[in-house]
Order: structure tokens, then C-alpha cells, then sequence
């Protein structure tokens, strides 16, 4: 069990940046996966990003590919997703994710979650 915290979200136009943190505690940090989920009002929870343990191997949803990075500390016990050219569509709750073993982007697999921040991108 690991607690996770994320911060960063807000308001940007579209085009602009934001980087979001997950902060984590509870657990060594680097024995998780981590990752990152958003989600829609009335709509399931969508695969965002996810990293491994050391940071050598991550996955993107093709939607964000080439606009956002994941990356992570160990030592700061913390991951980190960086959002570029944002869109509207971008708008959503961002969720931070934790997991033992491999990546995966099927949300039920990931044990831990954050409380979400919310990501609105105007047009």
C-alpha cells in the first residue's frame, strides 16, 4: 500500500503547458510502478502514462504521445507527468496510480490512487 498526492493541475489555454506532481508515501517508492489516469465526468478512466520502476521503460496513450512525459524521483519519492500542447480535450481529472509488477493500462490492475487534480484547457 503506498499513499499517493497529486498537485499542479489548473486552468491553461490551449497550446500552453502544466506539469503535474504525485507525491508518495507509505511504501519504498521504487518497488512501484506508477502511472498516470484521467478521467471525464460520466466517462471510464483512461490510460494516460505509466513508467517503470527505475524509470527506464514507459508507455504513453497514443493520444498524448509526443506531447506528454512521465518521468519519476526515487528519491524524492515523486512522479511526474509533463503536459504539452494542451488541448481541450485534454480536460480532465488526472489521477495518479501506483502497482506492483509490470506496466499495465487497464486501471483495475492499479492498487493505489491518488484524489485527482483537474487539468481544464480552454479554448
Amino acid at each position: 500500500q503506498v499513499q499517493l498526492v497529486e498537485s499542479g493541475g489548473g486552468l491553461v489555454q490551449t497550446g500552453g503547458s502544466l506539469r503535474l506532481s504525485c507525491a508518495a508515501s507509505g511504501r519504498t517508492f521504487s518497488s512501484y510502478v506508477t502511472g498516470w489516469f484521467r478521467q471525464a465526468p460520466g466517462k471510464e478512466r483512461e490510460f494516460v502514462a505509466a513508467i517503470s520502476r527505475f524509470g527506464v521503460i514507459t508507455d504513453y496513450a497514443d493520444s498524448v504521445k509526443g506531447r506528454f512525459t512521465i518521468s519519476r524521483d526515487n528519491a524524492k519519492n515523486t512522479v511526474y507527468l509533463q503536459m504539452n500542447s494542451l488541448k481541450p480535450e485534454d480536460t480532465d481529472v488526472y489521477y495518479c496510480a501506483a502497482r506492483a509488477g509490470g506496466l499495465s493500462n487497464t486501471a483495475n490492475s492499479w492498487g493505489s490512487w491518488g484524489q485527482g487534480t483537474q487539468v481544464t484547457v480552454s479554448s
